[in-house]
């Protein structure tokens, strides 16, 4: 046999020998989604990472954890270091976001960015300290936002649904989440070990992704898909207390958690929950099962996060270290 045919029939082989491989990674999203061909690893939490001073005076310092700019749709976390301080806030962009106390003697606080948050301006960050002879002192920053990583989707929605493409309907849902993640209630109930995954599985649609609804509903993804049958036991993020349990239209059954400053997580289009409102809440806790429920085309797990009243990117808040 000649030498290039004898290469070219085992380099032939070897694709045949792959191609149920191939198929293997390239599964049919039942949500109607785009399929993930290679997904990626499962986000874990970040290690402690340097702080960056943002601003100083002779009493206090604020520190950031990060370089840069802030992305749309994204956290951050920063720091306040100073003797005999007793409470920090922040105003950020028309918000007043509370900072809580760590056992490292610092006080630490989350600042959230909107995903369609203006961009290419200098976004004033002011920073208060309160001490304990009941004076303040305010140190000021400005922050750059810059645009985020967002991809486009078409979905498909079944005849039978067509009813949720109204966008009235999704307005009205929204305005009424966007009321139940306003309130900061004033306690810390995720521990040191910060978030988890609700379900160990492949991540699909991202978060952010502009998307459009059988040619004829554009909208926003406020949170992340996983993969997933029908069934499956999904887990608290965090320690919290139930906000919100019910069945919404687009979300079907759903359950909101309030894990304290601000931070709240949303599980939807599940097929029965095991909690009540006011609920106390554990890490990996059992909260619910996926369904088939709401703005679907089959078995489904949409997962959220939310930020002083704004939806973030929930990948990227797990990965944040936290103190």
């Amino acid at each position: 046999m000649k030498p290039r045919l004898h290469l070219f029939l085992a380099a032939l082989c070897t694709l045949l020998i792959a191609l149920p491989l191939i198929a293997q990674d390239q599964p049919e999203d039942p949500s109607g989604m785009d399929p993930v061909t290679t997904p990626a690893p499962l986000p874990t939490r970040e290690p402690r990472p340097a702080v960056f001073l943002t601003a100083s005076d002779d009493r206090a310092q604020v520190q950031q954890f990060f370089i840069g700019p802030l992305p749309q749709g994204e956290t951050r976390l920063f720091r306040v270091v100073g003797d005999d301080i007793t409470a920090v806030t922040a105003t950020w962009q028309g918000g007043l976001v509370d900072f809580w106390p760590a056992d490292d003697g610092a006080f630490y606080g989350l600042l959230s960015v909107h995903m369609e948050a203006d961009t290419g301006i200098a976004i004033p960050l002011s920073v208060t300290a309160s001490y304990d002879d009941g004076t303040r002192t305010t140190l000021s920053a400005d922050m750059q936002i810059v645009l985020g990583s967002f991809i486009a989707q078409n979905v498909t929605l079944p005849p039978a649904k067509g009813y949720l493409l109204d966008p009235a309907l999704e307005r009205s849902e929204l305005a009424r989440l966007e009321s139940l993640i306003a309130p900061v209630t004033p306690e810390r109930f995720w521990d040191e070990t910060g978030f988890q995954l609700p379900i160990a599985n492949a991540l699909t649609s991202p978060f952010g992704a502009f998307r459009t609804f059988n040619a004829a509903l554009s909208t926003r993804h406020t949170g992340w898909d996983i993969r997933t049958t029908l069934g499956v036991s999904v887990m608290a993020m965090a320690a919290g207390r139930v906000a919100y349990v019910g069945t919404l239209p687009i979300r079907g059954d759903y359950v909101l958690i309030d894990h304290g400053y601000g931070v709240y997580s949303g599980y939807a289009h599940c097929s029965d929950t095991f909690v009540e409102y006011d609920d106390p809440i554990a890490k990996g806790q059992t909260i619910c099962v996926t369904g088939n429920t709401g703005r679907t085309s089959g078995p489904h797990f949409h997962w959220e996060t939310a930020v002083n009243g704004v939806w973030v990117d929930a990948v990227q808040l797990l990965e944040l270290w936290m103190p």
